[in-house]
């Protein structure tokens, strides 16, 4: 192999031209490169070779700058919202009200079997309740009275038991975490 079409360096202004194109503050930058904004405002205002894996990061950008919008986690639209997650990776973000029976999901992986609901882009409040449940113990398991006591909890709820298990399973890598 010979190599790749990128730079091997850039300089302030293609920071700043990026930037402007993307409609970015220095801050949200320097989330989106992962570099903190002091890095973003040294590399901006100094007059040398910016190296680095930055360069082909910026050359993706410029090429297909809607990776940017696709990246970006929107502002929660219902009081719940689950992270997916696979190991450290982000792969779906839902969404949810409960009182009126609404889930909303975002992707972040083209990877079907990474996707909460795979190929479903629109899911309905009962099939988020069947994902719950997917990410739970059986309620049919032996003895669950003693696992529910282990865990504090009254009664078999799927929501209730992964805010204590994360919805951890022993034969995968996938995981949730809660905010609300």
């Amino acid at each position: 192999m010979t190599g790749y079409a990128v730079k091997h360096s850039i300089r302030a202004e293609d920071i700043r031209i990026l930037r402007k194109k993307l409609k970015l503050t220095q801050k949200d930058f320097a989330k989106l490169v992962n570099v903190s904004q002091k890095t973003i405002e040294r590399w901006e205002s100094e007059n040398r070779d910016i190296t680095g894996p930055v360069t082909t990061l910026v050359h993706i950008l410029n090429e297909y700058p809607q990776i940017e919008e696709n990246l970006r986690v929107p502002e929660k639209e219902y009081p719940i919202r689950l992270w997916y997650m696979f190991k450290s990776e982000i792969c779906t973000i839902i969404d949810v009200d409960e009182r009126g029976r609404k889930v909303k999901i975002y992707n972040y992986t083209n990877n079907f079997i990474k996707k909460a609901f795979g190929r479903n882009e629109k899911p309905t409040f009962e099939e988020y309740e069947e994902f719950l449940e997917s990410r739970c113990f059986p309620r049919q398991r032996d003895k669950i009275k003693l696992v529910l006591e282990d865990l504090n909890l009254p009664f078999y709820d799927p929501f209730m038991i992964i805010e204590k298990t994360e919805g951890r399973m022993a034969e995968d890598d996938f995981w949730i975490r809660i905010e609300r």
